[in-house]
């Protein structure tokens, strides 16, 4: 069991290494990197231009690069997960379906719910786009509960992974049995 907690430890610090990696390299190309500092609720990138200062395309960029990034390797770890569920290696196996379902989820996540509790990442593509943030919210939003479904359907079963957790139950398209 402190096996599999510590892979899923491994699967989350890759992810914020990949999403803050992605923020700060986009950030330095727009010369727009400050520092790099540890919060309460994760790591975060700072940068130069004040919140209430930032505007144009790049901040769309900036905020958006990341969350991109980690939704796509989500898709293209489900869709090897035919081959990385039969790896051998207990290590390997346990730590792709773990950063499949984190990139799967915290973005969306971020995106959408996230902006209701703490700000972030949608706040910027809003501004870098100039649209609405409930828009940005709403897309994503969309994208949770179809990666949601995507876990459900496929990424558990692939993994052979058994959950009675009604989050994790198909609710869609799902092929009924005969009990």
């Amino acid at each position: 069991m402190m096996k599999k907690w510590l892979i899923f430890l491994l699967a989350v610090v890759i992810y914020h290494i990949v999403h803050e990696g992605m923020h700060a390299s986009v950030a330095m190309f727009y010369g727009e990197y400050e520092a790099f500092r540890l919060i309460p609720i994760g790591p975060e990138v700072q940068y130069r231009t004040p919140i209430e200062e930032r505007e144009g395309i790049s901040w769309a960029f900036i905020s958006g690069a990341s969350n991109l990034a980690t939704i796509l390797i989500g898709y293209l770890l489900l869709l090897s997960g035919d081959r990385l569920a039969r790896l051998r290696s207990y290590f390997l196996r346990t730590a792709s379906f773990y950063l499949t379902l984190i990139c799967l989820l915290a973005d969306p996540f971020n995106l959408s719910i996230g902006p209701l509790i703490y700000g972030g990442d949608a706040n910027g593509i809003a501004v870098g786009l100039g649209l609405n943030r409930y828009i940005i919210q709403t897309v994503f939003l969309v994208i949770l509960l179809v990666n949601r479904e995507l876990i459900a359907q496929k990424l558990l079963p692939i993994y052979d992974v058994q959950v009675k957790h009604v989050l994790f139950q198909p609710l869609m398209w799902a092929r009924r049995t005969r009990d």
